[in-house]
């Protein structure tokens, strides 16, 4: 039950006086379910969600959880979400058997570092444990879970604009590109997108500090005109190695689409991305040769490589891709 929304008070006595108010609802332990709820509904900014500033969640349980909140807990770490739990009266050892899942604590917070979980042995000295818990929540750099896959990465689209690729296979790519670039939470205090294209030359057609926004990405995307010509990936990957994943906080993240071989090396340019700390996907279609694309990939090469032989099978890696790069996020986080 949704008893008031971060939009609803904004002065400290209407807050409390709200907080005074609250009913007892009794009945089960739903923890799960309410994490959810939560998470889904109210950091969006129609209910006060502000852009920019940490999302923190204190939940107090008496007890333990009736049902499973392990996907509300990922939904919520996925969405930004610092999840603290604070156990009050925790089972007593005869009470143990009931308990569902004894590490409900470690799967609910953001981090199981001891940071996100507080005991209180009762409700009778809960008011002595405040300052410590609001020391916490306001401690930004201990905020891990501010920062996700969705809104803490930068992403260089490398595209290939070679003549056998052709202006319908090109349209094909760019609703690719854009269908990955929905996936992410760009601003100016979110992720960042850049493209390149490339034949023997290399265009930079905007770069990760030029739209703030996820529309005007999409947009940008959709109005790249078609180069044509040859296809130097090796010289392209260090142009935009240069161009597009530097900015200066975030992982860096290059997504290679080509569609043939290059003539030139792959290799040198690609481990210097690497050594730079620019994880790579290689997405190949048609005759783009499998060792290039190995070569040009992060490890592991089977995470990070594409193929498929048509064009239109591109949407197909969208979702593996937005998964891969939330997955080296996480690891390296």
């Amino acid at each position: 039950v949704t008893e008031f929304l971060l939009s609803n008070y904004t002065q400290p006595k209407e807050l409390l006086f709200a907080i005074k108010e609250l009913a007892f609802l009794g009945g089960n332990t739903n923890t799960g379910k309410a994490i959810m709820h939560t998470a889904e509904t109210f950091f969006v900014q129609e209910n006060g969600g502000r852009r920019g500033h940490p999302r923190v969640m204190l939940v107090l349980v008496d007890g333990w959880p009736s049902d499973d909140l392990e996907p509300a807990a990922m939904l919520a770490r996925e969405s930004g979400i610092n999840v603290f739990l604070v156990s009050v009266a925790k089972p007593a050892a005869e009470e143990l058997g009931m308990v569902l899942d004894k590490d409900f604590i470690k799967k609910a917070v953001c981090k199981d570092n001891g940071f996100f979980s507080y005991s209180i042995p009762s409700w009778f000295s809960t008011t002595k444990h405040v300052r410590p818990l609001t020391e916490r929540i306001c401690s930004l750099d201990g905020l891990l879970c501010s920062k996700t896959c969705y809104n803490s990465v930068n992403i260089g689209f490398l595209i290939d604009g070679s003549s056998s690729v052709g202006y319908t296979n090109f349209e094909l790519v760019l609703d690719f590109l854009a269908g990955i670039a929905r996936s992410f939470d760009i601003s100016d205090v979110g992720a960042r997108i850049g493209a390149v294209q490339f034949t023997y030359d290399q265009r930079l057609e905007f770069g990760l500090f030029d739209h703030p926004n996820k529309e005007d990405v999409v947009s940008a995307l959709r109005r790249i005109p078609y180069m044509s010509g040859g296809t130097s990936t090796g010289s392209a990957i260090s142009y935009a190695s240069q161009k597009c994943p530097n900015a200066g906080r975030g992982r860096n993240f290059l997504i290679v689409v080509t569609d043939g071989q290059s003539y030139d090396d792959v290799r040198g340019p690609a481990m210097a991305a690497h050594r730079q700390g620019i994880t790579v996907f290689s997405v190949g279609v048609a005759w783009a040769p499998l060792d290039d694309l190995r070569a040009m990939s992060s490890e592991p090469k089977e995470d990070h490589t594409f193929f498929t032989r048509e064009f239109t099978g591109l949407t197909d890696f969208i979702q593996p891709l937005v998964r891969g790069i939330c997955k080296d996020f996480t690891d390296n986080n």
